[in-house]
């Protein structure tokens, strides 16, 4: 390992108007026999950018969406976990995005190693995402995204950190 990565990140959850989830399909290109996860779009914050802009910036950055509306900060969680022989520890804070059209996955900024680690991208049924076995990112996703899909959105943000940590 090459140390630690110390970071305050924003994530997103982009939700189609006809309520369908986009999720990643990732793996650790150093780590492949760690197996491949889908997860939300996000990233690390730059310095002094709020997070309801860097979700906006990292939507149009690994996923190529830039019709969208950002909506409020609806989870938060931290998580700790190796990639690419780093230890991240990350405090997320995760909006909601509303995106009228269902576009296909056009990544426009992605830095060498998330192009490494994306492999590809797909909307999912509430239905879909809730009878597969893939792993996902958050690890908490299944438990507390059916409300939000359904526009039941949480007064103040819900702590979605994993009972355990997330390790790939």
């Amino acid at each position: 390992m090459f140390g630690d990565f110390v970071r305050q990140a924003a994530r997103v959850v982009p939700v189609s108007r006809d309520g369908r989830v986009f999720l990643m399909n990732g793996s650790d290109p150093l780590r492949p026999f760690q197996g491949s996860w889908w997860e939300i779009p996000g990233g690390g914050m730059e310095l002094g950018e709020s997070s309801a802009h860097a979700a906006a910036r990292e939507l149009y950055e690994e996923c190529g969406f830039s019709d969208v509306e950002v909506g409020p900060l609806i989870w938060t969680q931290y998580v700790e976990f190796d990639f690419a022989m780093y230890h991240f520890k990350s405090f997320d804070r995760i909006h909601v995005a509303w995106i009228d059209r269902a576009d296909a996955w056009n990544p426009q900024g992605l830095e060498a190693l998330e192009a490494a680690a994306f492999e590809d991208g797909r909307w999912w049924t509430v239905e879909e995402l809730l009878a597969s076995d893939v792993r996902t990112l958050p690890d908490r996703l299944r438990e507390f995204l059916p409300p939000i899909v359904a526009g039941d959105l949480p007064d103040e943000p819900i702590d979605i950190t994993p009972i355990g940590g997330w390790r790939p």
